[in-house]
């Protein structure tokens, strides 16, 4: 084994580590580590099998390894960004109903003092 593969392999095992605390201390909920989960597992995998990389691209027809690695990140950066502005969207629409709920309530609450 070379150096930077021993240095992939402790750094992704680390990472992956983190992830689990991450979990347990209620910082990250599960339904977002999947992802984590399966990038670390991925970077794991290519660490042992230095030629996978390799097979993989020729495979899909790309002539550079390292095409693919950045062509896969951007696609998977991309996927999980549109997931976030769903879930964002969502979120503010949720707090809007829950503002307009409140502020009813309160008006009721004063119409009934008064």
């Amino acid at each position: 084994m070379e150096k930077i593969q021993i240095i992939a392999i402790i750094a992704s095992l680390s990472f992956l580590v983190y992830i689990g605390r991450l979990i347990t201390k209620g910082k990250l909920r599960e339904e977002y580590s999947i992802v984590w989960i399966i990038c670390t597992a991925i970077l794991i995998l290519f660490s042992f099998w230095r030629q996978g990389l390799e097979i993989i691209s020729r495979l899909v027809g790309v002539y550079a390894a390292p095409n693919l690695i950045f062509t896969g990140t951007i696609f998977v950066i991309f996927i999980y960004l549109l997931h976030l502005s769903v879930v964002l969207s969502r979120l503010q629409q949720q707090n809007k109903t829950l503002a307009q709920e409140i502020a009813l309530l309160k008006q009721k609450k004063e119409s009934d003092h008064a």
